[in-house]
């Protein structure tokens, strides 16, 4: 009887035991979602609009500043989930917006990975600047 209850008890605590790591398995899986992935919708249109709002205002933030380096790493992480959600799409990949906010992604990641303690030069700043623009009106006009 002693045996039986022993056998029983241990049965329900391996049990308790693996739904608890399940349970926090689950948990720290969804908790672990960044902003920046939020932040696309998975609409074309709006998700471009809203990428290169972000982006101008991280290239306006000045290098002395104090939040350039979150910024920078924020946008570099957003620029990686907006490419990764549509160059795969055949349907948008192909798109005059798409290739142009792809250029414009690609300077500014370069900049980010290969010069992150310097400042974005004015001349590039300015072509990121009208890329973004550029890519922009193309996604609302739907080309």
């Amino acid at each position: 009887m002693t045996s039986a209850l022993h056998h029983i008890t241990k049965q329900l605590m391996r049990a308790a035991l693996a739904l608890c790591l399940g349970l926090c398995l689950m948990l720290t899986a969804f908790a672990g979602v960044d902003a920046a992935e939020v932040r696309l919708s998975g609409d074309y249109v709006k998700d471009t609009v809203n990428v290169a709002h972000s982006l101008q205002e991280t290239i306006a933030i000045p290098t002395e500043d104090e939040g350039h380096t979150a910024a920078a790493d924020e946008a570099r992480t957003l620029i990686y989930d907006y490419i990764a959600r549509y160059r795969p799409r055949p349907k948008v990949n192909n798109l005059p917006s798409f290739t142009t906010m792809q250029t414009a992604l690609n300077s500014l990641a370069g900049h980010y990975n290969n010069f992150a303690n310097r400042p974005l030069p004015e001349e590039l700043q300015s072509r990121i600047n009208k890329e973004l623009a550029k890519a922009e009106q193309s996604a609302l006009r739907g080309s």
